[in-house]
């Protein structure tokens, strides 16, 4: 079996940061396949869902927000919503208990809601609310809806990451900001980091039961709820608004409309181009390349909106992806044995 870092290279599927859904499903059937998209309800997460049906799948979208979740899937066929909050483990068991209890197999998991560059806020169990949203949410309903991804035969989880990883590796001495300065930046780096490294282990622990991860940078995408927590002024000097407060969309800089955006999701979730392949970090429909920076370098937050392209060494690392293994058991108190 090829070590991830030597698998960690572009293929040139056929595809650009350009494309689309559209382009990316072409081709594909999804008829008799069941997913569930966190965040399914609004910006990328929602276009991967209608893409998802479009092909022909079944989708489960659980949802924090049960009216916003309703009023932006009306209409749309093959689609169920169910209540569940990733801060809140209880929900997770929830709504991981009810769709086992109606639903044998699970052929794509996409953990793609989260929270970005939010003040300082703790889950009940005392972990910071990024790194408890954006990773242990997802780890804790990955390990509860495993058997339906095992019974698939043949089944994908797909972490929606971001090229924000490169702001923080995981801080495995303090991984709550117990005993350092609380920074929203560098706090959704090493959630985006936790997504990439639980793909690492989660693909060489499935793959015996035909499960396969694969983790992404979507692009910078303007149109999401997430930069609701930026400032007009802000988003000018990230460059993702024009200096009259209009969107910028340049997917070879990275900035990119919703469909663009959630190309990768679903390339990630259905190309038979990466079939042996798992474990892999892609972007712009394709698996990125390694980076050679150094980690003095990638501590920087600034390197995140250079469109630098790549994976960081520190989040492919297979030790650093069995250390989050068991520190996400810790965190989350559960077993996820596999």
């Amino acid at each position: 079996m090829e070590g991830i870092q030597q698998l960690q290279q572009p293929i040139h599927a056929g595809f650009t940061a350009a494309s689309t859904t559209t382009d990316v499903i072409a081709g594909i059937d999804l008829s008799g396949k069941t997913a569930i998209v966190t965040g399914g309800y609004a910006g990328i997460g929602l276009e991967t869902v209608k893409t998802f049906v479009k092909a022909g799948a079944r989708v489960v979208v659980p949802a924090r927000d049960m009216a916003k979740a309703q009023a932006n899937l009306q209409g749309i066929e093959r689609v169920t919503i169910e209540p569940m909050d990733l801060i809140d483990p209880a929900s997770i068991t929830e709504f991981a208990s009810k769709f086992l209890a109606s639903n044998n197999a699970l052929h794509i998991l996409v953990n793609n809601a989260g929270i970005m560059w939010v003040p300082l806020h703790r889950d009940l169990h005392g972990n910071e609310s990024q790194l408890a949203t954006n990773h242990l949410g997802h780890f804790l309903l990955t390990a509860q809806l495993w058997p339906a991804l095992a019974n698939a035969k043949g089944a994908r989880v797909i972490n929606v990451s971001s090229r924000g990883h490169f702001a923080s590796p995981i801080h495995f001495e303090d991984p709550n900001y117990e005993h350092r300065a609380y920074d929203p930046q560098t706090a959704y780096g090493q959630s985006k980091t936790a997504n990439i490294l639980f793909t690492v282990e989660l693909d060489r622990r499935g793959q015996l039961h035909g499960v396969r991860s694969f983790s992404l940078h979507p692009g910078a995408i303007v149109d999401t709820d997430l930069k609701r927590v930026l400032s007009r002024e802000r988003l000018i000097e990230l460059g993702v608004y024009d200096k009259d407060g209009n969107p910028v969309y340049d997917a070879t800089k990275g900035l990119k409309t919703i469909p663009q955006g959630a190309s990768t999701i679903v390339w990630c979730a259905t190309s038979q181009a990466l079939n042996d392949k798992g474990g892999v970090y892609c972007e712009d429909n394709d698996i990125a390349i390694l980076s050679q920076s150094d980690d003095d370098v990638a501590n920087s937050v600034n390197r995140t909106m250079r469109n630098e392209k790549g994976v960081m060494p520190y989040a492919i690392n297979a030790e650093n992806a069995k250390k989050l293994w068991t520190l996400s058991e810790q965190l989350t108190n559960i077993s996820f044995k596999i």
